[in-house]
């Protein structure tokens, strides 16, 4: 049952009945409606700045949780760009060292990235200090591997080469002397034996007797073979990296010019035409177009104690008259 409302009337000292039309309840309602509502905002702004939503609670955990991956992961390339550090100092005072070949310069290793902003999407988030930083870290590593791959790749090539070369390279007496019987006379200023002047000797000479076998002192290819001159018959081996042998006085020649030598295969055989006052073998080494002491050519042979007697010997030119 609703209650009934009275209000004293003083006029009449009585109490009158309050009643109440439709509208005004209308409007009474509205307005305890429209406060409820304006309160329960007032509430909710309030309690949602003190307290998250569960939604809000989720989404802080896993920013949290990207924020230390991306912490973690900058602790991690700081060790890769150590051990990449470690990487390239021994890449350019060991490797290319020992290979013959410069150090990559530091402002090749370090350069950057040009152009557009590349880190534009990372920008507007609230950590985006971190994104950027570690993504530009990432980018520098990726790119020093990728010139350090590069440096790798030159040096195989080296290495590959290093070992034909080696192959290729004069390294062996040209006439079998295992007990230093042979030199004759050596490299550098003496009297010619027969035109008598003073004249450089440019090469070796091993006073072995005719037929001996002459071998083919490194791999290579025959680029002359005849008759030259003072030489008398001789053969001109082209080794590559520079590298040339010359054979002269020869009594045979066993191969024909553009054929391939290997080390140590016969090429002909000792003689005593040309300029010669006996039989000997005349050896040149040639180094990008330069006469060259080919003592210095035989180190798959001689100790050092048999480098320093057949130098010695080499040298003692009065005692023999070969050319």
């Amino acid at each position: 049952m609703a209650k009934v409302k009275y209000r004293y009337n003083p006029e009449t000292l009585s109490y009158d009945r309050v009643t109440t039309t439709t509208g005004e309840r209308m409007t009474k309602w509205g307005i305890m409606f429209v406060a409820s509502i304006v309160i329960s905002v007032i509430y909710y702004v309030i309690y949602s700045h003190i307290y998250d939503t569960p939604k809000e609670h989720s989404l802080t955990g896993k920013l949290a949780t990207l924020k230390f991956n991306y912490q973690m992961l900058s602790q991690e390339l700081d060790h890769v760009d150590q051990a990449l550090s470690d990487i390239q100092k021994r890449d350019d005072n060991i490797y290319r060292t020992v290979l013959e070949s410069g150090p990559i310069p530091a402002s090749k290793r370090q350069a950057g990235f040009g152009g557009v902003n590349r880190y534009e999407s990372l920008e507007g988030y609230v950590n985006s200090d971190l994104m950027i930083d570690v993504t530009k870290h990432s980018d520098k590593i990726l790119k020093q591997l990728y010139i350090q791959s590069l440096s790798y790749d030159e040096l195989i090539v080296k290495v590959k080469n290093k070992e034909q070369m080696a192959i290729c390279r004069p390294a062996i007496q040209p006439v079998s002397n295992k007990e230093l019987k042979y030199a004759a006379s050596g490299y550098g200023w003496r009297m010619h034996p027969i035109w008598g002047v003073l004249k450089f000797h440019e090469g070796l000479d091993f006073a072995a007797p005719v037929g001996a076998d002459i071998y083919a002192t490194g791999d290579g290819k025959v680029i002359q073979t005849g008759y030259s001159g003072g030489y008398g018959k001789m053969v001109l081996i082209d080794h590559g990296f520079g590298y040339q042998t010359l054979y002269a006085h020869m009594n045979s020649i066993g191969v024909l010019e553009g054929s391939e030598v290997k080390r140590g295969q016969v090429i002909g055989t000792v003689g005593n035409t040309g300029d010669s006052t006996g039989p000997h073998l005349h050896y040149e080494v040639h180094k990008n177009g330069q006469h060259v002491n080919p003592i210095d050519y035989f180190h798959n042979e001689l100790s050092p104690e048999e480098y320093v007697r057949l130098s010695e010997q080499s040298q003692k030119n009065d005692i023999f008259e070969k050319w």
